[in-house]
């Protein structure tokens, strides 16, 4: 499916702000997957072939291939820019100190224990995205295009002359507080609370701040593109629907004056001085492209008998590995819904896993912990970590009328689970927000055994 936007947008001029901080509403494109094309003058975008000797209004062409050129045409992901000035036009990178952003997950050793953290306080000091990213987990590495890391963000300053892209792997960002203004190569999103933007490997981008800060959670993956999952025995509708995936339309920004680009390669950050705004691309082909999605917009999927599934029916978004029904990454959300199953404990289940799961809570409660799991907050349960309903929420559920339904409102909480154990860095394990006492909430778990009452 080809989608083609004749959206226009003016050139800034250098003592101008940007377009995006300035434009008019956003408009986006449709759908999962697809392959769009855009621009922003009329005739931007070569016809009939990719590159032509010369390109229309003195553009250059360029490709950005996020996988291998040949990769299976389905899993195969390009885009064509046609911009102002080819993305190898800036100074050498020069690395910068290590900072709380890493790839490093062998720093200390993971540990089984279950871990839960408070919320993370906004910056006192004007940071903006890159600078206030902070790695709190991971595991694999960049080097072998697997794993993943997890950061979390506190921003208080919009990103002027600073752009940066993931050579790493592909970004989800889950917004929890203040929106974020996403500008990128091939045009620009917004993502507020309860919305996911996804920023693919190598596209450069710069994030402003609508509300004045913002604060949230983010997966690098650094194995295969996202995709959604197949529906199986499911049909051919629920869960995420494909149409509910929203891409950028081309937006340019023909901007000069003295600009910094951050990499992140290989686990290190990387600066390189420029002189003018790498995000003017004109025009675009291709499926290599960000999008956001409303996470308010799945369909849930439950028991209407007894028991419940299995929590992968809340699968949003699936980096397969190479074993067959094996991930590399799930991503996983708990949104509002209704519990209707009879003869049944309704909140999740205990359980031991072989994946690793890391939660965090954009709003609300999270129906398995009655207190002390907080929106900001986190949770990470490795892999065969026994986890379930805190002793509050297990003495309330095995009381429960089952005749009503327990209707789970204003909550969103998501997970990223992994196939590999989750190792939290030295930052998280020594941050004041790591709840000391967590272990406790499942000491209330009373005995209540007795041979002579079946």
């Amino acid at each position: 499916m080809t989608t083609k936007t004749g959206t226009k947008a003016s050139a800034t001029k250098a003592s101008a702000p940007p377009r995006s901080a300035r434009g008019p509403a956003l408009a986006y494109m449709a759908g999962f997957g697809n392959h769009f094309a855009s621009e922003t003058l009329p005739g931007a975008l070569p016809q009939g072939q990719n590159s032509p000797q010369r390109c229309p209004y003195g553009l250059y062409a360029e490709q950005l291939s996020g996988t291998a050129f040949t990769a299976p045409r389905a899993a195969n992901r390009r885009t064509w820019t046609y911009r102002i000035r080819p993305g190898a036009t800036h100074k050498p990178f020069r690395r910068l100190a290590p900072g709380l952003l890493s790839s490093n997950f062998a720093e200390i050793p993971a540990t089984p224990n279950p871990l839960r953290w408070n919320p993370f306080p906004l910056p006192s000091k004007p940071t903006d995205f890159v600078d206030g990213l902070v790695t709190m987990a991971g595991n694999g590495s960049p080097e072998a295009q697997s794993g993943c890391g997890i950061h979390m963000y506190a921003t208080n300053r919009p990103m002027t002359e600073r752009y940066f892209y993931d050579a790493d792997g592909e970004l989800l960002i889950a917004p929890q507080h203040g929106r974020l203004r996403i500008a990128t190569e091939l045009g620009v999103l917004e993502a507020e609370p309860c919305e996911i933007a996804v920023v693919p490997r190598g596209v450069r981008f710069r994030v402003e701040l609508p509300d004045g800060e913002g604060r949230g959670y983010v997966c690098e993956n650094f194995g295969s593109a996202f995709r959604l999952p197949d529906l199986g025995p499911i049909g051919a509708n629920g869960l995420a629907n494909p149409r509910d995936f929203l891409a950028p339309v081309a937006a340019y920004e023909d901007r000069e004056g003295p600009c910094e680009l951050i990499a992140k390669f290989m686990g290190d950050l990387w600066a390189a001085e420029m002189d003018h705004s790498p995000l003017d691309v004109v025009a675009w082909h291709g499926n290599h492209v960000p999008y956001k999605y409303d996470l308010r917009l799945f369909n849930a999927i439950g028991s209407i008998s007894y028991d419940h599934p299995d929590p992968s029916i809340f699968l949003v978004l699936q980096s397969v590995s190479d074993s067959p029904g094996v991930d590399n990454i799930d991503f996983v959300i708990f949104p509002p819904r209704w519990l209707v199953m009879q003869h049944t404990f309704r909140p999740p289940w205990y359980h031991r896993n072989i994946a690793s799961e890391f939660m965090g809570l954009i709003h609300g409660a999270y129906d398995a912990k009655a207190e002390g799991f907080l929106p900001g907050g986190a949770s990470l349960h490795n892999c065969m970590t026994a986890h379930g309903p805190d002793a509050e929420t297990f003495d309330k559920a095995s009381r429960a009328d089952l005749a009503q339904p327990d209707i789970i409102r204003d909550t969103m909480a998501f997970m990223f689970e992994t196939r590999l154990a989750i190792r939290p860095t030295r930052y998280a394990l020594e941050a004041a927000e790591l709840q000391p006492d967590y272990h406790r909430c499942w000491q209330g778990l009373n005995r209540h055994f007795d041979p002579d009452r079946p």
